[in-house]
Formats: C-alpha cells, structure tokens, sequence
C-alpha cells in the first residue's frame, strides 16, 4: 500500500517536486519583471510565499533524486510527519497568497476601471495563474503524504 504514484523516492514524486519549482519560479519571474508590483503588499506576499515554495520544494526534489539514484524508499515515519507538516504549510501559505494576489488583481484590474498599463496587468495575472498551478501541485503532495502516513 505504500506504493503508489506520487510518494518519495519515486518518479512521480520527483515530478510533483520539479513542477512545484518550476511553477514557483514562474511565478516570481513574472511578478518581478514588472515595475509597480512593490506597491501591494499581496503581491510581495506572493514573492516571498513562492519561494519558501522553491526552497521546500527543491530540498525535496533533490532528497527524491538522491531516493531514486540509490534505489532507496523515504518512507520512515518521523520523515513522513515532516513531509506533512512542510507540505500542508506551504500549501496553506501558497494558497492564501495566490488568493490574496488574485484578489488585488481583480480589484485594482478589473473593477476600478481599466488597466492602464496592460502589459504590467498580463504579468500580474500570469503569475497569479502560476502561483495556482503551485498551489494545485503542492496540494497533491499534501494528500499523498497524508495518504502515506495514515497507511503505515
């Protein structure tokens, strides 16, 4: 029962984490190339979420790499509880600044008006939209290592 798709040390595993990265990075480079984003507090939230996202995520995705290459299972108890609690934190920190971010845009956006700056708008938005594709990764992370550690 402990293995299935997703779980440390294995491929899928390894993809999760990659992806987190990539979507995180994504997302802070879209959010930093532009030039008034220092102006909202939600914005640089969402900087500072992302990447604590990155550094988790890469932390995990280099221990799953290392897990593969050495044909090992990280599948040890007190391992699990800190892929839980790391992952389950992450997640509520990425969602709510995503939120909050996709929040602002909206407001500032769309309901006060139109954007005067369009392109500085689609970057915002795009990295909101990567900021939840994060989200979306690192909440399946959550479960399966929920899963993981109430099936052993």
């Amino acid at each position: 029962m402990r293995d299935f798709a997703g779980t440390p040390g294995t491929l899928t595993g390894l993809a999760l984490r990659l992806l987190q990265c990539v979507f995180a990075a994504g997302s802070i480079a879209a959010m930093t190339t532009t030039t008034r984003f220092f102006n909202f507090t939600a914005f640089c939230f969402l900087i500072a979420s992302m990447g604590l996202q990155i550094i988790w995520s890469f932390g995990l995705t280099l221990l799953d790499a290392y897990a593969l290459v050495r044909k090992k299972t990280l599948h040890n108890t007190v391992m699990l509880i800190l892929f839980v609690v790391g992952d389950w934190v992450t997640a509520i920190l990425s969602l709510a600044a995503a939120s909050a971010s996709a929040g602002i845009t909206v407001l500032y956006f769309y309901d006060f008006g139109s954007c005067s700056f369009v392109r500085e708008c689609q970057k915002y938005q795009m990295s909101v939209a990567l900021a939840f594709f994060s989200w979306i990764t690192i909440a399946i992370s959550s479960l399966i290592m929920l899963w993981l550690l109430a099936a052993g």
